[in-house]
């Protein structure tokens, strides 16, 4: 059903980490897209994920991080560790520089992983599908929506299809207005044919390994509204303090009072998630954990949301 995107840095692990129970449940399955050099915490992350009895698909060849070049210690670590875990898949990213002869090599290295294919800028669906024909009805195909429009995801119709797409609109902090929509795929991808879908959560598809200091500081929370057909939408509460690279606590300080505010006024619609009574501690202690804890807490947030309205 829920495929929530994840570039394996460490605190989007350690959110699949502390979620793994929640998203075993729900039957939510992560994909993770390696991009740190060190794979300690992706091999944790994994055996959490396994002890929650749930599932998640490992990106084998990432486009982005320490791995682009060569993959070859995340299949070590599937082999290694993984080996018999149905539950943990192995992705294969297609992107434009790939060839069908490509994929195909990829795939078949990595048969006993139970490959999934994930369509991000490949150009050869046709090709592609008629190599797979046979084996079609029991593979998973995700699209990435920008890369993989209806025409390309209607060469995969026999398979078991998954939507991602990026409902964050990335920009400087300082610049983000105080709500916009995020998405309303978890109401439509039936609709579209799918048979679940997929975001890239507060943080989207634009790959960073890190800014320098904030400026200002943002937390993104997403609600669904069921007064406007359960689509969804993401407040960012934006510190007033935007022009200086000094005191992120103070920052944070003014942007989670903004988010409280909201919260107390009634009309959120803000869901009182675990996340959300976890800003309510940090603005009673008057408590900075760190903005790479913020933005974990605003994922867990999403991921919990996203738990309860599809219950």
């Amino acid at each position: 059903m829920y495929h929530p995107y994840f570039r394996g840095k460490q605190f989007e692990l350690i959110t699949i980490r502390e979620m793994a129970t929640l998203l075993a449940e729900k039957n939510f399955v992560p994909v993770i897209e390696p991009v740190r050099e060190a794979l300690g915490g992706l091999k944790k992350t994994l055996g959490a994920v396994c002890a929650a009895g749930g599932r998640a698909i490992v990106v084998v060849n990432p486009y982005h991080g320490d791995h682009q070049e060569d993959g070859t210690s995340i299949t070590g670590l599937l082999q290694e560790g993984f080996i018999g875990a149905g539950n943990i898949a192995a992705g294969i990213l297609l992107r434009s520089d790939m060839t069908v002869d490509d994929v195909m090599a990829c795939y078949e290295h990595h048969a006993d992983h139970h490959p999934v294919l994930v369509h991000a800028g490949f150009t050869a669906p046709k090709a592609l599908a008629a190599e797979l024909e046979d084996g079609m009805p029991g593979l998973t195909n995700i699209f990435i929506e920008d890369h993989a429009k209806l025409l390309y995801r209607k060469h995969f119709s026999q398979s078991t299809r998954i939507l991602v797409r990026d409902g964050f609109k990335r920009l400087r902090n300082a610049d983000y207005p105080e709500m916009e929509e995020f998405s309303d795929l978890h109401v439509t991808y039936g609709d579209l044919g799918m048979a679940g879908f997929g975001d890239f959560l507060i943080v989207g598809d634009v790959y960073s390994e890190g800014g320098g200091p904030a400026y200002a500081v943002a937390i993104h929370l997403t609600f669904i509204d069921p007064d406007k057909d359960d689509v969804m939408y993401i407040y960012h509460f934006v510190s007033d303090t935007k022009d200086t690279p000094t005191d992120p606590a103070g920052k944070f300080a003014q942007a989670l009072a903004k988010l409280i505010a909201k919260l107390d006024s009634g009309n959120s619609h803000v869901l009182e998630t675990g996340a959300i009574k976890e800003f309510r501690d940090l603005h009673a202690k008057g408590h900075f954990p760190g903005l790479g804890y913020v933005k974990k807490l605003s994922m867990k947030h999403h991921i919990e949301t996203l738990a309860d309205y599809l219950g």
